[in-house]
């Protein structure tokens, strides 16, 4: 296709237009410990306004960022939304690590499972459906739980810890763009090449600018292990569902995509 064929012209733009990203800041504290119970509670933003607005506002940078990144111009237009509706989600939380947003959160007021037991036996009702098991498919929308926030927060607080710079995040997220293994891409060579220069480029970058770390490009990588076990749906329920109700990413993805941001 064209864009395999343009690859090479267009890999050396992407090295270029990935330095032009911006900026990063200060450090969060540990994650707090607790029972493995715990991590099934329902959590919601302490002030979801605040922390929403702030979501917003690094999406449409992000998507920004996406938009002048010539070689992803050159895809096809189907091509493009198979990119970021499987990336928008980790490219939106590598910019809020960027970005220096902190999370507060709350325990949610939902009644624990034993209360809503109780409570039915006690006024003769059925008590509730048991929540399905973890790794069961579990339809509707994916409520954040304390475990959910943890692993959000325990990748920002990583990202934090490595002082990542400007450019070390613009490669980071030229690698997750570019992903050649979703199903349904058809410039599939092309993509693996981009990515494959993102990943060299940070190489280089971090052998140049960190001489006596030998081991950051491999902690950089683990940055980006942690996104892949963070859950898009969770994402958007934590920071979306809050101020615009029932999310449909793709629907809002597709209309910012096409805009001119």
């Amino acid at each position: 296709c064209r864009c395999c064929a343009e690859g090479r012209r267009h890999s050396s733009i992407l090295y270029s237009i990935l330095r032009s990203e911006e900026r990063a800041v200060p450090p969060a504290g540990p994650a707090p410990r607790g029972c493995p119970c715990g991590s099934r509670r329902r959590v919601a933003l302490r002030s979801p306004q605040v922390a929403c607005k702030a979501a917003s506002a690094v999406l449409v940078k992000t998507l920004r960022f996406v938009q002048n990144v010539p070689c992803f111009q050159e895809l096809p237009l189907e091509e493009q939304l198979l990119l970021v509706r499987s990336c928008w989600a980790p490219l939106l939380l590598l910019g809020l690590a960027q970005d220096r947003v902190h999370l507060e959160t709350v325990e949610s007021a939902e009644p624990s499972m034993l209360q809503r037991i109780l409570t039915a036996r006690q006024q003769g009702e059925q008590p509730p459906p048991r929540a399905p098991a973890p790794g069961r498919p579990h339809h509707g929308p994916h409520l954040p739980t304390a475990g959910d926030i943890q692993a959000i927060k325990g990748f920002l607080a990583k990202c934090w810890s490595l002082d990542i710079s400007t450019k070390e995040y613009a490669y980071l997220k030229g690698t997750v763009l570019f992903n050649p293994d979703l199903p349904g891409l058809q410039c599939t060579q092309y993509i693996e090449g981009l990515q494959r220069e993102a990943q060299q480029a940070l190489n280089e970058h971090v052998r140049l600018i960190h001489r006596g770390d030998e081991a950051r490009f491999a902690k950089l990588n683990v940055v980006l292990s942690l996104l892949r076990s963070i859950n898009a749906n969770v994402v958007a329920e934590l920071f979306f569902r809050p101020i615009i109700g029932a999310v449909n990413m793709d629907d809002m993805l597709l209309e910012m995509l096409c805009a001119k941001l």
